[in-house]
């Protein structure tokens, strides 16, 4: 048999397809595994470059492939580049040939592989994320029954948890015996849903705190602990990327585009990518539009800071003075004015993830003066 060099794996539960081919691109295989088999197998073989779409249990198998010792390079790829080599019909063994189609490509991006511990931490944020969801259906759920009855309560869940327990307890609403009970469930399941979000925030916190990459993009203002451990279990060191517009775009926070002829034509951003990510930056954007953040992060810098930045040997240190010390700051108030503040918010996160980029990728700490 040929020696092969290039295998695209198509995982699955149980039963997993696997192209291989040579040097010259020949087919060498295509055959399927049963999930005991797949490690022997890989075991078995010559070090090559394997290929995974990158879709649940990816990390798992590419660090058990990559642990064997034989020296197997394993690549996962987004789903997205490998749908166009997909020929006629999709089937496992067509989806594996694409797979090690793609792998082979030059051009193709590749997904990082995680660690258990980025694994563990996103495991956190999506379980946290789905309680806030049940939560805030528990809760409309809840106001929207007792409109039925004719209580009205305002909207936010902080009116609900004040107001639920005295509403039960309230003999003269002329609430049922069966409402009173359904609605002391209800907020029953409302208690248990703050208790499961505040345990997983307490445990965000505390890895944000002993992480020393997160204490660093801390410093950007916008960022929070959730955004900054959602950041590092994505990406990690984010050497991955060429430059800070590779990460952004990879967040979807890049513009489309559909230029031709020689005239470029950009529309809005692709929303590609990680939309939990790019959520999180996006609302710590208008955080910090709403409240200055920025501002009063130029208010912090001192006069003799302020007079390296004018190239002047005694400026006077005014709103002017600080606005040119901090070109974000000037940069951001300029698009304001002109695009409004949705668009600035968007904006402003996309410099926010290249400068997260840039401090993740060279280790170095934030300098409001040059962001």
């Amino acid at each position: 048999m040929k020696e092969v060099c290039r295998i695209g794996l198509d995982i699955a539960k149980l039963n997993f397809q696997v192209h291989g081919v040579d040097q010259y691109a020949k087919d060498v295989f295509n055959k399927k595994l049963k999930r005991n088999q797949v490690l022997p197998f890989f075991a078995n073989l010559p070090a090559c470059l394997i290929g995974i779409e990158a879709c649940a249990g990816a990390h798992y198998w590419a660090r058990e492939i990559e642990g064997l010792g034989v020296g197997h390079t394993v690549r996962l790829i987004s789903p997205r580049h490998v749908k166009p080599f997909v020929i006629n019909n999709k089937t496992d063994a067509a989806d594996a040939r694409a797979i090690c189609e793609v792998v082979g490509r030059p051009s193709t991006r590749f997904v990082n592989v995680k660690t258990v511990e980025q694994q563990d931490i996103s495991a956190w944020h999506r379980i946290r994320e789905l309680a806030v969801k049940e939560r805030t259906a528990v809760v409309n759920q809840t106001r929207a029954l007792l409109g039925e009855q004719g209580i009205i309560i305002p909207q936010g869940i902080a009116h609900v948890r004040h107001s639920l327990p005295v509403i039960i307890e309230d003999l003269e609403n002329k609430l049922s015996l069966s409402a009173r009970d359904y609605m002391s469930k209800l907020y029953n399941k409302i208690v248990g849903y703050d208790e499961e979000i505040d345990d997983y925030t307490s445990r965000i916190m505390a890895y944000a705190k002993s992480n020393e990459a997160c204490q660093r993009i801390l410093q950007i203002p916008g960022v929070g602990p959730v955004t900054a451990t959602a950041i590092i279990a994505h990406v990690g060191d984010a050497k991955q990327f060429k430059n800070g517009r590779a990460f952004a775009a990879c967040l979807g926070l890049t513009p489309r585009e559909h230029s031709s002829g020689g005239k470029q034509k950009l529309l809005g951003i692709t929303k590609r990518g990680n939309d939990y990510i790019r959520c999180l930056l996006i609302q710590g954007a208008r955080v910090a539009l709403r409240y200055g953040l920025v501002k009063a992060e130029a208010e912090q810098i001192s006069e003799e800071q302020v007079a390296v930045l004018q190239a002047s040997e005694d400026p006077a240190v005014t709103g002017k003075a600080l606005t040119e010390a901090i070109p974000r700051l000037k940069w951001m108030q300029n698009l304001t004015a002109r695009r409004g503040k949705h668009i600035a918010a968007v904006a402003l996160a996309n410099k926010t993830a290249r400068i997260i980029w840039a401090m993740l990728s060279s280790g170095e700490t934030y300098n409001p003066a040059t962001a």
